[in-house]
């Protein structure tokens, strides 16, 4: 049978989802072409998630019809999605660790004689699903032990193995440095030329011009538009997604230092981590930190936060030194520190947003030994409002909102402990552009009142933009140091990659 190029290979129709106290989608509508890129894009909450996971059979939809090939399908969860040719591959990655990749990717379907595993019969199959996509892993090494990136191949090589035709990509970059997001842009380009169809969740701007071919906005559980990318421009796009234009949403004031020394680091090394880093913030300073994975550039900021019992050195928080020994100790010296994984360390998920946010305000607030829950609620609310937080009460369980509230929940909790020297490492990892701004203006508004803040980030133009002088690191070393008005992209990195300053340009 000849299949029809034309007809759209999935149709949504007046699909609609209710969650306990929200309406997570409402009527929305619109066709995915065949073999298309086809970006899904909106502000957090705007449902793109959730409509991601009625395909995928993780979710039942409350009414509208879902086709696939023109037929209405109802899937009582994601074998029988994955056997209808649909798979996805989710942000935050769900493996079991303790198990080999070759037991991850055939455990729904372990080959095996009586009552025994055939393990030679399960490498092969598992090698011959990663062989598919070119991914070059030991199926026989823990999932645990791989990288996210790493990760991220595997749960693709089990969709292709399946036997996915179309397949959803939620935020499959967010945590990848550039040089493993070229590496998948690479993969998604064979799958294309495989006539995979592709889901693309993402709120990356360049990578949606890049790779998709059409874009549907939601905003608000809302269908807005479905347009070709060739007749879409980002400033529209933003317009569609969060109801307003942001002429600029990154800043073109970078903050200058206008106190005194808040943060003093001396010498400071970790055995096979990184060695000799020296450097200092002025009230008012927002120091970026940029390097490739694997420089060191979180590493140091576990060290600071007492994280690394390896760690040596000298460090002063406003001429007083920091022994390193535990977070506690950092935070009682007024440092924060906002990590890059906010599921697993920023937050208590199964905790109300309010109980995060006062999570390191407790010992100030507590009266001998209880809690008034005015004061609590008192504090909770005014960071709230400063970061604009969405939620449907302070008591709302904070693994249920968007990934944009829950990082702005970890920004609150820092907001609430008025930290004198504030550790952010990838702060807008993961959230949309109408979040970022306001994430964005709120790190200005830190330092604007006296904030020392330490900025690391893997996108290159918040660093530029935000900064307002730029440490690069390679190998785990202090290589460079530019000021805010020196640096671009191109300079930083040559920096990062080690690459003769005066070189031919970067390939863009």
């Amino acid at each position: 049978m000849t299949l029809d190029a034309t007809r759209p290979l999935v149709s949504f129709r007046n699909v609609s989802k209710r969650f306990p106290g929200a309406r997570a989608l409402a009527d929305v509508s619109f066709d995915v072409r065949r073999g298309s890129c086809h970006a899904l894009c909106g502000e957090n909450g705007a449902g793109k998630s959730t409509l991601a996971k009625l395909l995928a059979g993780i979710e039942e939809r409350d009414g509208g019809h879902i086709l696939v090939d023109g037929v209405v399908v109802n899937f009582d969860g994601p074998r029988d999605a994955l056997a209808a040719g649909i798979g996805m591959v989710h942000q935050e990655l769900a493996f079991c660790d303790n198990l080999s990749v070759a037991e991850n990717l055939c455990l729904g379907n372990l080959p095996s004689r009586a009552t025994f595993v055939r393990h030679a019969d399960m490498e092969r199959r598992a090698r011959d699903m990663l062989a598919a996509i070119e991914a070059p892993i030991d199926v026989r090494r823990l999932v645990g032990e791989l990288t996210v990136a790493e990760q991220q191949m595997v749960q693709i090589a089990a969709a292709v193995g399946g036997g996915a035709r179309v397949i959803i990509f939620d935020e499959p970059t967010s945590s990848l440095s550039q040089h493993e997001a070229e590496h998948f842009y690479e993969l998604l380009a064979r799958l294309r030329a495989r006539d995979v169809t592709c889901i693309y969740v993402s709120h990356r701007m360049p990578e949606i011009f890049r790779l998709c071919d059409t874009i549907t906005v939601l905003r608000d559980g809302r269908h807005v538009a479905t347009s070709p990318t060739s007749e879409t421009d980002e400033a529209t796009l933003v317009h569609r997604m969060i109801g307003r234009r942001i002429e600029e949403y990154l800043p073109h004031d970078g903050g200058h230092a206008t106190g005194g020394e808040l943060l003093r680091v001396t010498g400071l090394a970790s055995p096979r981590k990184f060695a000799d880093i020296s450097f200092s913030i002025h009230a008012g300073e927002i120091v970026g930190i940029a390097g490739l994975v694997g420089a060191g550039r979180t590493d140091i900021a576990h060290a600071l936060f007492g994280l690394d019992k390896e760690a040596r050195g000298r460090v002063e928080v406003a001429g007083i030194p920091l022994s390193l020994r535990s977070p506690a100790e950092a935070m009682r010296a007024g440092v924060g520190f906002v990590p890059e994984d906010r599921k697993r360390h920023g937050l208590v998920l199964g905790m109300t947003a309010l109980e995060n946010v006062t999570l390191t305000t407790l010992p100030a607030i507590a009266r001998a030994g209880w809690l008034p829950t005015g004061s609590e609620r008192a504090l909770a609310a005014d960071a709230f409002a400063r970061l604009r937080v969405q939620t449907p009460d302070l008591a709302a369980v904070t693994a249920g909102l968007s990934g944009g509230n829950q990082q702005k929940l970890v920004l609150a909790k820092w907001l609430a402990a008025r930290c004198r020297v504030l550790i952010l490492d990838e702060p807008t990892r993961g959230v949309d552009v109408g979040a970022k701004s306001e994430i964005h203006a709120l790190i200005g508004k830190l330092a604007a009142e006296g904030t020392g803040v330490l900025l690391i980030s893997s996108e290159l133009p918040e660093l530029v933009a935000l900064s307002t002088r730029i440490l690069v690191l390679r190998d785990g070393r202090l290589v460079g140091e530019l000021p805010r008005a020196s640096a671009d992209q191109e300079s930083l990195l040559r920096l990062m990659a080690g690459l003769d300053p005066g070189g031919p340009r970067l390939r863009a």
